[in-house]
């Protein structure tokens, strides 16, 4: 990936230089130290993530994961007694403007203490996990999505994140990561049992690029069956991944991005059957989905979005769009024969739409701080983990 990075001419196209790039783009494209950088942080640059990167992204989530305000609730108000702050009616995820990005930030924060034991923020990363994922805390997470008019709470955006948070923690040999997966569980518990409810009501796909898309709650909900050895929900993903795009042939990816997306659909539906259909099942049915791609077709679909404005909390999101086609590309293009003319193509991509919002992630406002750093992790983290 980072290899691809550099061949894909990032400052030549955009018109900077080394010496204007952020310090986590640096080290990605290998510019050699900044002023004031260590060759020892230098090292790993090469890699997917190296130690100073993700020192870098755990400082933009520790920044948020315990600040509550400004903060936009999805909250159902049943009485008087439900008017209440954001730390009140979630203790363990009330951070980082909204539900679901507070989950992500600390799943984000698990993932990199993995990688990285003696990241320098591992300290302060232990007691804020300590703090937001105690038991007492956990227990009121449960409580609040029990509550009426709360069953289509933060579904499946959320859920989805909050999954990949159990995954992350479940299996993990430390005696921290253990006991907050334990305390984790029961809300783990609870949302994979408002899968298993809900998906078989759903007869329809949502095929939208923002929260409530369809194809990216059932990915990560898919990845925790796996990881966890939950059969009933990923039999479930698996049948209901079948039934909802199986027979979708000449998507209208040309269509794409929307004007707020973060997350493309034709490639998150894509990203969703490379996991439940075996390798050259998903060959043929990718062939069909999208079959001018390896003429390099549709150019809307393969050409970073532009972001006019990283303080609009809409705007910005095209940088998450193009980092979540990032990572959706390299899985694709994985999945593909190494003659395929798409998985070229797919990869050149990838380079491209990473190098575009990599050097954005930091962008000076919250709007995107408190998000977007997740979604580079994500991207730049092992494949499988």
């Amino acid at each position: 990936m980072i290899d691809s990075l550099r061949a894909s001419g990032f400052a030549r196209r955009s018109g900077k230089t080394c010496a204007g790039l952020p310090a986590v783009l640096f080290l990605l494209l290998g510019c050699g130290p900044q002023p004031g950088m260590t060759q020892a942080g230098m090292q790993g640059a090469g890699a997917t993530l190296s130690q100073d990167q993700a020192s870098h992204f755990a400082a933009l989530a520790l920044r948020c994961v315990r600040k509550e305000y400004p903060n936009k609730p999805e909250h159902v108000m049943n009485e008087v007694a439900d008017v209440r702050g954001p730390k009140a009616l979630h203790p363990s995820f009330y951070g980082c403007f909204d539900w679901h990005s507070s989950v992500h930030g600390h799943w984000m924060l698990v993932r990199l203490l993995r990688l990285f034991p003696a990241l320098p923020q591992g300290k302060e990363i232990r007691a804020a996990l300590n703090e937001n994922l105690a038991a007492d805390s956990i227990r009121a997470e449960v409580a609040y999505l029990g509550a009426a008019n709360r069953q289509s709470f933060e579904r499946t955006y959320g859920w989805a994140w909050l999954l990949k948070l159990a995954e992350e923690l479940h299996g993990w040999q430390d005696d921290d990561g253990r006991k907050w997966s334990r305390n984790l569980q029961p809300l783990a518990d609870a949302i994979a049992a408002r899968y298993v409810d809900f998906l078989p009501k759903q007869n329809y796909p949502i095929r939208t690029g923002v929260h409530p898309n369809t194809a990216f709650g059932l990915s990560f909900g898919f990845d925790y069956a796996r990881e966890v050895g939950d059969r009933k929900l990923e039999n479930l993903i698996a049948e209901r991944a079948r039934t909802y795009f199986q027979k979708d042939a000449s998507y209208p990816a040309a269509w794409e991005p929307g004007g707020e997306d973060f997350f493309s659909p034709a490639l998150m539906e894509a990203d969703l059957m490379r996991r439940v259909l075996p390798r050259e099942e998903f060959q043929g049915w990718f062939s069909r989905f999208l079959p001018d791609l390896g003429g390099g077709k549709p150019e809307s679909l393969l050409e970073p979005a532009q972001v006019t404005d990283r303080s609009d909390p809409k705007l910005v999101h095209l940088d998450g769009l193009n980092l979540s086609r990032a990572w959706c590309m390299r899985h694709i293009a994985a999945a593909l024969p190494g003659t395929d003319a798409a998985r070229r193509i797919l990869d050149a991509s990838a380079a491209r739409h990473a190098a575009a919002a990599l050097a954005n992630v930091a962008s000076g406002d919250y709007v995107g701080e408190h998000w977007l750093a997740s979604f580079a992790v994500y991207l730049l983290s092992p494949a499988g983990r």
